[in-house]
């Protein structure tokens, strides 16, 4: 059977994913900008702290998206040294060390606007400087692939995340990478990888986590300078200081 194409995998799984939806106090309803928190969030962050990679990590990155809040708050307690960004990257990188946060405030420092009177502002030379590697890597994303692609918003965020960490050294082919997301934004469609398309290693939803299949390699060269889009690398520090140590000096 042919499979559904993803321009119109990602119609059916918005009208879905809008029963479960929690809308954002910026874009609302708008998937295109956000990735949405939804009902089972909470048994998500609960599946993933199950699993051994999660117990035997130290350092975690955590995207700031809406669905990993509640992941977010148990990784605070669970004492792990996070790494997240803001959104869209715009302030950069920085670094939540679970010491720096009162006993009582796990949940404020789990939120986009209470974490920033927690974290520290890190550079992509201190990060390598503090730390040997990344434990994990989690996401959200708008769509899944059971064969390990993220699609649907199209920003390309974590890619660059990931474009960055490996660059410098702190993440490698076999770091463990963890897309969160509802049941209903998993679809196993045929969607065209970008050679900067960070494949996914594990899935994991209310129900279930799913590895999985693998099809794809992570990407293994950096930044793919040439495929910006417009403006981003005047808008991200990370990839200000990246095109400094690599073309200016």
């Amino acid at each position: 059977m042919e499979k559904m194409d993803a321009k119109t995998a990602r119609v059916m799984i918005w009208e879905q994913l809008r029963k479960v939806a929690r809308p954002d106090s910026r874009f609302s309803w708008d998937f295109a900008e956000f990735i949405t928190d939804y009902e089972g969030s909470d048994l998500c962050a609960k599946n993933l702290c199950e699993t051994e990679i999660y117990k035997n990590a130290s350092v975690i990155f955590i995207t700031p998206d809406n669905n990993l809040e509640c992941f977010r708050e148990q990784a605070i307690r669970d004492k792990k040294t996070i790494l997240m960004t803001n959104y869209s990257i715009s302030r950069g990188v920085f670094l939540l060390r679970p010491e720096w946060v009162p006993a009582g405030k796990e949940e404020l420092a789990s939120t986009l606007d209470g974490v920033q009177r927690f974290w520290k502002h890190m550079t992509l030379k201190s990060i390598r400087e503090q730390f040997d590697n990344i434990d994990m890597m989690v996401t959200g994303a708008s769509a899944i692939t059971p064969s390990g692609i993220r699609f649907g918003k199209g920003h390309g965020y974590f890619d660059l995340e990931w474009a960055f960490f490996f660059t410098i050294g702190v993440v490698n082919i076999d770091t463990p990478v963890f897309c969160v997301g509802h049941d209903c934004q998993v679809v196993d469609v045929d969607v065209t990888v970008e050679p900067y398309d960070t494949a996914i290693d594990y899935i994991v939803t209310p129900t279930r986590v799913i590895r999985t299949r693998n099809e794809f390699p992570k990407p293994q060269n950096g930044v793919y300078w040439s495929l910006l889009a417009p403006g981003m690398r005047e808008k991200i520090p990370p990839l200000q200081e990246l095109w400094m140590d690599q073309f200016c000096k």
